[in-house]
């Protein structure tokens, strides 16, 4: 049986609008949620983590940051706990599973998948895919898809 797939679209013009698009995403992104972020570099994918971890009262957008680096940042709140990860220096499934995301997997998380499509795992786990795409200088197509 498969699940319908239902798709948004909005166009954002700056930072700003961004963010305040992720926080009004806590609802649609309501626990337990496996997310793609889906996007090139640049396109505003922790721009728009800023907006949800606002949304779910789990961190201030100074607070968010991309975990390009440490590959996962968590952000605790009476809402949720959001896990954004960043799997873009991640290469094998062995690098994968040393991450231990599973243990992450509960009924109060969220994850926040930065470049899950190199691994068919977070294809086939997902419950809502957010792409974002450079239109302009500030300008974002957000497209989401949930099922």
């Amino acid at each position: 049986m498969t699940r319908e797939v239902t798709t948004r679209e909005i166009t954002t013009h700056s930072a700003e609008e961004t963010i305040a698009f992720g926080r009004t995403l806590y609802e649609l992104l309501a626990p337990p949620k496996l997310v793609l972020l889906r996007g090139e570099l640049g396109a505003g994918k922790t721009t728009l983590v800023k907006g949800i971890a606002e949304g779910f009262q789990s961190a201030s957008e100074e607070d968010v940051t991309s975990p390009t680096f440490t590959l996962i940042h968590e952000y605790r709140g009476p809402r949720a706990n959001l896990y954004h990860i960043d799997l873009y220096r991640v290469d094998t499934q062995r690098e994968l599973e040393t991450l231990g995301l599973d243990d992450l997997v509960a009924e109060n998380s969220v994850l926040l998948v930065e470049w899950g499509e190199k691994f068919a795992r977070f294809e086939r786990e997902r419950d809502v895919e957010i792409a974002l795409e450079r239109m302009g200088e500030n300008e974002r197509l957000i497209r989401i898809s949930s099922r």
